[in-house]
């Protein structure tokens, strides 16, 4: 879209008590967003669902919507950010058939937001060493099972840098959606995460340079985390929390929702317990059961490819290891140590040398899983 016209798409958004289902409705009611930001009080008025308070808003706001959008022009010029309206062809097409998508999302990074399977991760800040592990395990499994699917979160602490993290780390693009506009981080610690997801993936925001940190905007992005995706995956979360959100709002778009269970009496797998019981989430305890409802097709001996070159150079004992964690994985050191028949002391020396080997993954617990 011509950077003229992208201005005035900009300036509905930027209008208050216009959210975007009712700028999208002026817009198509007006014919084009230049005709809503140029009509008349008495114009606006005319509009079936425009009162006068809202047609008096509209009206005062106008300059000042368009300044800032030419500001923001200016911002997404400079800092090579591309911005898409919804009539767009480069639009994500899921999020275009959400009623309350943006107006305008600006993307900065090399994506196609229509590539196939997109799956959304989300969970708890707080997120437990149960939770981290389920998170990486699951998104590995995909890799490992061919699928490569595009992880879509949003950059908070706990299990949406978990799941951003696991994606790079298993050379899967990932997308990042944020609650403030590209000219501020949050938070400021996930700068280098941010950083390297522009290189595999991009940053998504609906919300222009200079907005300042509010709560209802965390909840607001989570409409399009949701909207992005084939499926959200709720690894962790308590009995209230932003990942329930989300998973709520997947469901109104006819979404396919995930939960990974946790024990009963366990707070910080309360939401996700209350997912499953409700019938509102498919329990999901490995990449096979997302496969099996979402009908991914594992690719032909994908996953027995990729074991077989992972480690090399291994010893008997450690190969023995390795042999069982691929079976039961994690698993605790006494058991380990009765299914290998090697003494807990010489275990426990091969454990310290294969984690140094960056081959196995140390739990709490004594629980030892293989490194993804």
């Amino acid at each position: 879209m011509v950077p003229d016209e992208l201005k005035y798409y900009i300036a509905t958004t930027l209008i208050p008590g216009v959210g975007s289902i009712l700028a999208k409705r002026l817009i198509a009611y007006c014919g084009s967003a230049r005709t809503v930001l140029t009509a008349t009080r008495g114009a606006l008025q005319k509009i079936p669902g425009i009162g006068t308070l809202l047609a008096n808003e509209i009206a005062a706001q106008q300059q000042q919507a368009l300044r800032q959008a030419e500001q923001e022009l200016l911002f997404i010029e400079k800092n090579n950010i591309h911005a898409y309206c919804y009539a767009d062809n480069e639009y994500p097409e899921r999020l275009r058939h959400c009623e309350d998508s943006p107006v305008v999302l600006f993307v900065k990074g090399d994506i196609d937001l229509n590539r196939a399977k997109f799956l959304s991760v989300v969970g708890t800040r707080q997120a437990t060493p149960y939770g981290q592990m389920n998170c990486e395990k699951i998104i590995g499994q995909l890799a490992e099972r061919g699928h490569n699917p595009v992880i879509v979160s949003g950059l908070a602490y706990g299990i949406d840098i978990c799941a951003h993290r696991a994606a790079l780390q298993n050379k899967l693009d990932t997308v990042a959606v944020m609650a403030t506009g590209f000219d501020k981080m949050y938070p400021y610690s996930h700068m280098a995460i941010a950083r390297q997801i522009l290189d595999h993936g991009a940053w998504v925001s609906d919300f222009i340079s200079g907005t300042p940190l509010d709560r209802k905007n965390f909840l607001k992005r989570n409409r399009i985390i949701a909207g992005l995706s084939d499926a959200t995956v709720v690894v962790e979360s308590r009995a209230k929390g932003g990942a329930l959100v989300t998973a709520d709002i997947a469901m109104s778009y006819n979404r396919d929702v995930f939960a990974v269970p946790g024990r009963i009496g366990d707070s910080a797998s309360e939401g996700c317990n209350a997912l499953i019981k409700q019938n509102k989430a498919a329990l999901v305890e490995t990449a096979a059961d997302v496969e099996y409802v979402m009908g991914w097709k594992q690719k032909a001996n994908h996953a027995q490819a990729t074991q077989k070159t992972l480690f090399y150079n291994l010893s008997d004992e450690e190969q023995q290891i390795v042999d069982i964690l691929r079976e039961c994985d994690p698993i605790g050191m006494d058991t380990l140590s009765y299914q290998t028949n090697i003494a807990v002391g010489r275990l426990s020396s091969l454990l310290v040398q294969m984690e140094f080997k960056a081959i196995i993954k140390n739990l709490p617990g004594k629980q030892y899983t293989l490194k993804k």
